[in-house]
């Protein structure tokens, strides 16, 4: 048996050679410090050997290529760019564009860091199993229930914004909010039931529908620029931006506000890490969709931002539309509404489905250390942990009930809660690479050529920005404030779940080392 030391870790890993005498596979597993101690005094160790996560086992390989790239671009391409934005240039003018820049840029790092994470060993845990290796279970713990937290309450804004987009056609309009927030979870908590295969299927098609609409609406853009037609009344070019107030009309810090929820618009970049788990050639296809997350943040974000600040000025949008329905509005396109309406919902769709399918990962690894309820190990005849997958669903059923009750706040509610989800993560995948560089100095594990640059510094900048961010949304007395006077409930929540669950992970640990030592 081959153990691999992890210094200041509350467990440790364990790997068994790939098969037995008798020629069965097993898999490994995490085990306490104290018993590895005793087992490996009678085994040598190899510090240099990559450990193995019992959580990973049993998942099919179904994810090719095209669907991991187009996972990685539905990560980048949300409702936080074709319904947000339009507050966000009402508020921040022009300079709008640089937050998108400056956000994306430590997002990539973020994902950057997060991929050579997964070459080292790929894991459908992702940042949760790279956080038990190299932080220890409680901070497997800490990462997986603030990243459940994440997608839950995303999962209940999805549903609500979903809802939403619906009651905009008048065929709906008779409908109850909650009604259709429960069948839109219904339909997409069928789809991961069924299979890996099918929801990266619909990851793709959903990715390919935003992707199509974001590359119409430049071109169309663009046209009007070099044709100089007019828009609204104004003719577009660079004459819209000086004569509304230059690039920051309102000064700095609208633009400082409005990071955080920029931050939130990049969110579920990391599913990359998670469906690497499932692919048959992560080493191939990580890296290519990795690398490819930067062009497209400054294509289709940034490239957007700069052509809606050229074509109308800040103030004609507004957080009530999206800025693209509003141009093609005042060229008089017809139902544009419409179309944009249909592609912003099918954002919403594709939210929801990643959330339902990460989660249902995560919170298997965390379950198979004893740190999530036992059901959420689970898996189906298709191989797809539908344990912590329904569990995602309980949570978002609260929000159904949030819609009946609040359906006008229901939104803005859990989009906030979010907000600190996804910066905890970040932060923690952040953390884990420095510690895994660290080792890596030391000789007792080897980086891959797939590297983070600049490491510590890149890091150590992410997690200042990262926490910065939070920091500003005390500045925002109406939503921000109250969001981060939940911090000290939530820290409350953590470890008292902690101290219910020690005792299960020690005794996992404990049975995991008798079997492997039978």
């Amino acid at each position: 048996m081959v153990c691999a030391f992890t210094e200041g870790a509350d467990l440790m890993y364990v790997r068994k050679p790939s098969a037995t005498r008798s020629g069965a596979p097993e898999s490994g597993s995490t085990v306490s410090k104290d018993a590895v101690n005793t087992a490996a005094a009678a085994s040598p160790t190899d510090a240099a050997q990559v450990p193995a996560d019992a959580g990973d086992a049993g998942y099919s390989k179904d994810l090719k290529a095209r669907h991991v790239n187009m996972i990685a671009i539905g990560g980048a391409i949300g409702t936080g760019l074709f319904l947000g934005a339009g507050g966000r240039l009402h508020n921040a003018g022009p300079a709008l564009a640089i937050a998108y820049l400056v956000c994306g840029v430590f997002a990539f790092f973020v994902v950057r860091a997060l991929g050579e994470l997964v070459l080292y060993r790929p894991s459908s845990g992702s940042f949760v199993s790279y956080a038990r290796e190299f932080l220890g279970e409680k901070g497997a713990y800490v990462a997986g229930w603030m990243y459940f937290l994440n997608w839950s309450t995303t999962g209940i804004a999805d549903i609500t914004a979903i809802a939403l987009y619906t009651h905009y056609w008048s065929m709906f309009t008779d409908i109850p909010q909650w009604v259709l927030a429960l069948a839109a979870l219904a339909v997409v908590l069928a789809v991961n039931l069924i299979s890996v295969k099918i929801f990266g299927e619909m990851e793709f098609w959903f990715a390919i529908i935003k992707v199509a609409t974001l590359v119409g609406f430049m071109l169309i853009g663009i046209f009007l620029l070099a044709t100089q037609q007019e828009v609204g009344g104004q003719t577009p070019g660079v004459s819209v931006i000086t004569d509304n107030g230059g690039v920051f009309p309102h000064g700095m810090m609208p633009v400082v506000l409005v990071m955080q929820g920029v931050i939130f618009a990049y969110a579920a970049l990391e599913l990359v890490g998670v469906a690497a788990g499932e692919t048959a050639e992560p080493e191939k296809v990580v890296p290519r969709a990795v690398n490819s997350i930067m062009w497209r943040v400054g294509l289709f974000y940034v490239g957007s931002v700069v052509l809606l600040a050229l074509l109308l000025p800040g103030s004609v949008y507004s957080a009530d539309e999206s800025p693209f329905v509003t141009v093609l509005s005042k060229i008089g396109v017809p139902a544009a509404g419409d179309v944009m309406n249909l592609v912003v919902l099918t954002a919403a769709m594709s939210s929801l489905n990643s959330g339902l399918y990460s989660t249902g990962r995560i919170l298997r690894s965390m379950a198979m250390a004893g740190s999530a309820p036992k059901f959420t190990a689970r898996m189906n005849r298709s191989q797809v942990p539908y344990g912590g997958i329904l569990l995602t669903c309980a949570v978002c059923v609260l929000g159904v009930g949030l819609n009946f009750l609040v359906p006008a706040q229901a939104f803005e509610i859990v989009l906030n809660v979010a907000s600190l989800g996804i910066i905890s993560t970040w932060v923690i995948i952040m953390i884990c690479h420095l510690v895994f560089v660290r080792r890596a100095k030391a000789g007792l594990i080897a980086r891959p050529s797939f590297r983070l640059p600049g490491s510590p510094v890149t890091e150590i900048a992410t997690i200042a920005f990262l926490l910065a961010c939070l920091g500003m949304m005390w500045n925002d007395p109406e939503v921000g404030r109250k969001t981060l006077l939940l911090i000290p409930l939530i820290a409350i929540m953590l470890v008292a779940g902690w101290y219910g669950v020690r005792r299960r992970v020690s005794r996992t640990a404990d049975q995991e080392l008798s079997r492997l030592t039978k």
